[in-house]
């Protein structure tokens, strides 16, 4: 399970949200296996006064990535090196631009559909 909120300026991301959820999501499908069908992703888009970020351009986007603990550091480490080149091939996001947090938590303290989520029968590997 992961799921991804963006947080970044309304004026800029608001009309490509489409085109983010398929860049990391696509990212996520390689880099950790997840299925294809496996997409929740929020957008947290600010007004413009709302992210103070001096050092960055107007393009400044935070990728956070909340999922089940068990991915090794090399398969956090992949995803993260593949997350700032597609940003750069697909969005002509610099890497100054794009932040990334990988948010883990153990299986027991979701709850999905019903279930603690170390009772759910995934179809896709945790542990990569």
């Amino acid at each position: 399970m992961a799921q991804v909120k963006f947080y970044g300026r309304r004026d800029v991301w608001a009309g490509r949200r489409r085109e983010l959820s398929d860049t990391v999501h696509g990212c996520l499908t390689e880099a950790w296996r997840l299925p294809a069908d496996k997409r929740f992703h929020r957008f947290l888009l600010l007004d413009a006064e709302d992210m103070v970020c001096p050092q960055r351009s107007e393009r400044y986007l935070i990728v956070e990535i909340v999922c089940f603990e068990g991915r090794s550091p090399q398969a956090k480490r992949d995803l993260i090196r593949t997350l700032f080149a597609r940003a750069q091939e697909d969005l002509g996001l610099p890497p100054a631009d794009l932040e990334i947090v990988i948010l883990e938590a153990p299986q027991v303290n979701w709850g999905i559909r019903g279930l603690p989520g170390d009772e759910l029968a995934l179809t896709y590997p945790v542990t990569v």
